[in-house]
């Protein structure tokens, strides 16, 4: 089977970052389906592994979401069949979907939006899966929530995610979305902002000129230098989540407040709790409400086929600092 994987970590601009190879097609087993991918989204994590994990020069295979065809199904499989429409994140700790064929748990897997082609799919498990746990498993909001999040880097992949989510889900939560450019200001209020403020400058005061009482939740995937602005703008009490990795953090700035720093990743159940069908369970939720037309697929770039070539200049993409919702590559 094709796939493209990495074996050093270089640059987006070096012709080797990501090359194209064959594999052997994997065997399913247990609760593993064998999917035949039709469609991956890049996101953050992709560049980040590129970037820093180790090798020992073998061939690594990236790929965090994806859309495709069951081909084959483990012995112990219950939740889908061959023929099914999926899409699913995966696990960061297996090979990834840039491949034709990849082996995924069914349990982290969910029934394709029957509204959606392949690509428009493969733009939302990781980001729907990331916005979900942060604003049920972190947050714990609920249909009667209140109150006001501030979503950071509102018209990025997640941030998109959060919006809509807590749009539909949390009708009284006030969102504030944070944008710095008229694109992305346009982007996040149609995910569902009530409320866009620059992130440039005096992030705090930009926040307090629209809740001047304060906010109760922060959606942070940018944290590093933004720390004091967040205890600032926190009521005493609030919640901030975090989905990135900064070099340096001092977080004792949130201690007067008694204000809580949540982690969130994604891959924490594929990884540690793989018998958890939690993300089953959301994903397919997640398709119902874009079947029903009240959450929508966040891709904004097409890209096809599936190659390195193709691959390398989505990671250019997510690498650089304009992109608005998600970029997708599809097709082989």
């Amino acid at each position: 089977m094709r796939v493209v994987g990495f074996r050093e970590n270089l640059p987006v601009e070096d012709a080797e970052c990501l090359v194209d190879a064959e594999l052997p097609v994997p065997r399913p087993q247990g609760r593993d389906l064998l999917v035949r991918v039709q469609a991956v989204s890049v996101n953050p994590v992709d560049v980040k592994e590129r970037q820093g994990r180790e090798t020992q020069g073998e061939l690594r295979v990236l790929g965090y979401d994806a859309a495709g065809i069951v081909e084959a199904a483990g012995s112990q499989v219950g939740l889908f069949a061959p023929g099914d429409e999926v899409y699913y994140a995966g696990s960061i700790g297996r090979p990834g979907s840039n491949a034709e064929f990849q082996l995924v748990d069914e349990r982290i897997v969910g029934r394709k939006p029957y509204i959606l082609d392949f690509a428009e799919a493969a733009a939302m498990p990781l980001t729907a899966i990331t916005a979900w746990e942060t604003l049920h498993g972190k947050f714990r909001l609920t249909k009667d929530s209140g109150g006001t999040l501030v979503v950071v880097g509102a018209a990025g992949g997640v941030g998109s995610m959060v919006l809509q989510l807590a749009r539909r889900q949390c009708p009284d939560l006030t969102l504030v979305g944070t944008a710095s450019r008229a694109e992305s200001r346009e982007w996040a209020e149609a995910m569902g902002a009530h409320h866009v403020v620059d992130h440039r400058g005096d992030l705090a005061a930009a926040v307090r000129a629209v809740a001047p009482d304060g906010v109760d939740y922060v959606f942070s995937p940018y944290s590093e230098g933004n720390v004091d602005a967040y205890a600032e703008m926190l009521k005493p009490g609030g919640q901030i989540t975090a989905i990135d990795d900064p070099k340096a953090l001092d977080i004792r700035g949130l201690k007067a407040k008694s204000l809580t720093w949540h982690w969130e990743s994604m891959f924490t159940r594929p990884l540690f709790a793989p018998h958890d069908t939690t993300q089953h369970d959301l994903l397919n939720v997640v398709a119902e409400l874009v079947d029903g037309q009240q959450v929508r697929s966040t891709m904004t770039r097409r890209l096809g086929p599936i190659s390195a070539a193709t691959l390398r200049e989505a990671h250019a993409l997510v690498e650089g600092s304009g992109m608005v919702g998600k970029v997708v590559v599809a097709g082989w």
